[in-house]
């Protein structure tokens, strides 16, 4: 699964290979102000008045993170007209990536899996990137290391890896329990991943390209699970926490890892995933032979890959084009007015990949029932990151083992969803070490979805009130870095120094108040659907069904896409990729 969110979109951004790319004004970006020890700034191309090429097309997608490039990608597959708009000067959204004096940073996911898979149980992203006649060239490696307050170890994916680290530093007990947490729970995985994520649609046509299609396989998952398992599947759609709860699983190191993995799945922990997920993730990283993988060229080699096969298929994009609102006419979404006053017609649908909140902020108020609007107003999110990106010298007296992923947990008692807790370090360059200038490295560590917007909220970035916040709740990061590169690791050595903050996340994302997604806590409530009350106007990405993540939003998009064309040419793109 994948790990890590965004930031720093425009720091001196390398054009991405094979793209694009047709630039709008980038006038809304505004300077960067960093505590680099390099000087940096925005680099954007002269403005443009227009979107070039005709201000029309079948289907108008608004943003280009993991979400609305899947769903433009499979559009433009299926012959549609798309055009893909978006504020930035680089599409990912999210999952960019941004260059610094030769250093090639991540700004969101840094841990992903099943990128090779391919076939009906494969990973969403890996089955459009697949319709898409896309590869992605990865390292695979199978541990991290884990920095909690029992011990720091090296910690392996596997069936039977794990089982060692927990008779060590754990006890019997959890040995004991694992064991039977995995007895229960793989067992459902084929209930979990029988229907393939791209069969799925937003419409009573999913009868025809998943219920009846994949009859079989689901019957075939059923038997082969077994009474027990069978008896089971209905968890599936169940917090995770309650498969738990009825294994009387009660040890604390047990209960504490895997709301770590909840939490960093999907921003929640055990009590408010869902099953599905959690088996899902389980398969993939608790079954015999399972790898991690990580993109050779970094996160940005996935939106490089998906913008290819959009073009590929003759879809558009284009930078630099903030929508400001989507218009609607006679009741349905027409299409988008940009920044600069454009009209761009929408012939079939618009598409928004913004979160709810701001996909809110496009619409008229007078179109949309008070109960949707309500329903967004009230719907909790999650909270914000930091983050510190960093480029050093790989002579610095670093661990001699350093790996690519390390996990730190101050305190389980506070729980790992609690502020300033949990920190995530990825050094991509370890496994890719072209992301970085020769003898370097490059490091991005975060807070994941923990950091409070309220502390934030209406502080001056000039201020020093604002300089003197950031270097406050940075610390934690800083600590975390030097606990895992080792006691050589000197702070004031780096090249590259950039924190960002909850600010940093709504200013350059667009993400209301800087968040992660909507708290949708399983069990309480559900994502919502992709369409929405306005006729042609859908929704994909992280404020929708499946949720967050990047499998998930890949999905969202996926779903939409194929909701949009007829059923049989969704079952023709099926047969065509051997689903």
């Amino acid at each position: 699964m994948e790990l890590g969110l965004p930031l720093f979109p425009g720091i001196k951004f390398p054009t991405p290979r094979n793209t694009v790319l047709a630039r709008s004004s980038p006038n809304n970006l505004p300077q960067f102000s960093s505590n680099a020890s390099s000087s940096t700034s925005i680099s954007v191309k002269p403005p443009t008045k227009t979107v070039p090429g005709k201000p029309e097309a079948d289907v108008v997608v608004i943003g280009s993170g993991i979400g609305g490039l899947c769903c433009a990608g499979l559009l433009a597959r299926y012959n549609q007209d798309v055009l893909v708009l978006e504020s930035h000067d680089l599409p990912g959204g999210a999952a960019h990536s941004f260059e610094i004096k030769g250093y090639k940073f991540d700004s969101g996911p840094s841990l992903f899996s099943g990128f090779q898979s391919r076939g009906p149980q494969a990973n969403p992203l890996a089955q459009v990137l697949d319709a898409l006649g896309e590869s992605i060239p990865c390292a695979k490696y199978d541990s991290w290391m884990v920095y909690i307050p029992e011990a720091e170890f090296l910690s392996r994916i596997g069936p039977t890896e794990f089982l060692k680290d927990l008779e060590k530093y754990a006890s019997q007990n959890a040995v004991q329990e694992w064991k039977k947490l995995l007895e229960a729970i793989l067992p459902l995985s084929a209930a979990a991943m029988a229907l393939p994520p791209l069969s799925i649609r937003g419409d009573l046509g999913v009868i025809s390209t998943a219920a009846a299609r994949y009859a079989p396989s689901l019957l075939k998952s059923f038997v082969e699970m077994g009474p027990q398992g069978a008896f089971g599947a209905p968890k599936l759609l169940r917090p995770f926490s309650e498969i738990m709860d009825s294994l009387e699983l009660r040890d604390p190191f047990i209960r504490n890892w895997v709301d770590l993995l909840a939490f960093l799945l999907a921003g929640v922990k055990s009590n408010g995933i869902l099953s599905a997920e959690m088996v899902y993730m389980f398969a993939e990283w608790y079954k015999p032979g399972c790898t991690l993988e990580y993109p050779l060229n970094g996160s940005g080699a996935i939106i490089d890959a998906l913008v290819r096969g959009i073009q590929k298929f003759g879809g558009r994009i284009s930078l630099g084009s903030h929508v400001e609102k989507i218009i609607v006419e006679n009741g349905k979404a027409t299409g988008v007015k940009l920044k600069g006053g454009q009209f761009i017609r929408a012939k079939m649908a618009v598409v928004s990949n913004a979160s709810m909140w701001d996909t809110l902020n496009l619409l008229p108020k007078d179109q949309l029932p008070k109960s949707y609007i309500d329903r967004v107003k009230t719907t909790p999110q999650c909270e914000s990151f930091m983050h510190l990106h960093l480029g050093f010298d790989a002579e610095q007296d670093v661990r001699e083992d350093l790996g690519i992923h390390h996990i730190v947990v101050n305190e389980w008692e506070r729980g790992v969803d609690a502020d300033q807790n949990v920190v995530l370090i990825s050094v991509p360059s370890v496994l890719s070490p072209n992301l970085a200038p020769p003898g370097k490295h490059v490091l991005h560590a975060y807070t994941p979805g923990t950091e409070p917007f309220e502390l934030w909220e209406g502080l001056d970035r000039r201020s020093a009130e604002y300089k003197k916040l950031k270097a406050e709740r940075s610390e934690v990061m800083w600590k975390a870095v030097e606990r895992a590169l080792g006691s050589g690791f000197n702070r004031d050595k780096c090249e590259v120094k950039l924190v960002g903050t909850p600010l940093t996340h709504q200013r350059f994302l667009r993400r209301n108040r800087g968040t992660y997604g909507p708290a949708i806590q399983a069990g309480q409530g559900t994502f919502p659907g992709h369409s929405t009350p306005i006729p042609q106007l859908y929704c994909c990405g992280d404020s929708t069904f499946p949720g967050i993540g990047v499998p998930a939003v890949a999905a969202s998009g996926a779903i939409v896409a194929n909701s949009l064309v007829s059923v049989s040419q969704h079952s023709q793109l099926l047969d065509a990729i051997g689903i």
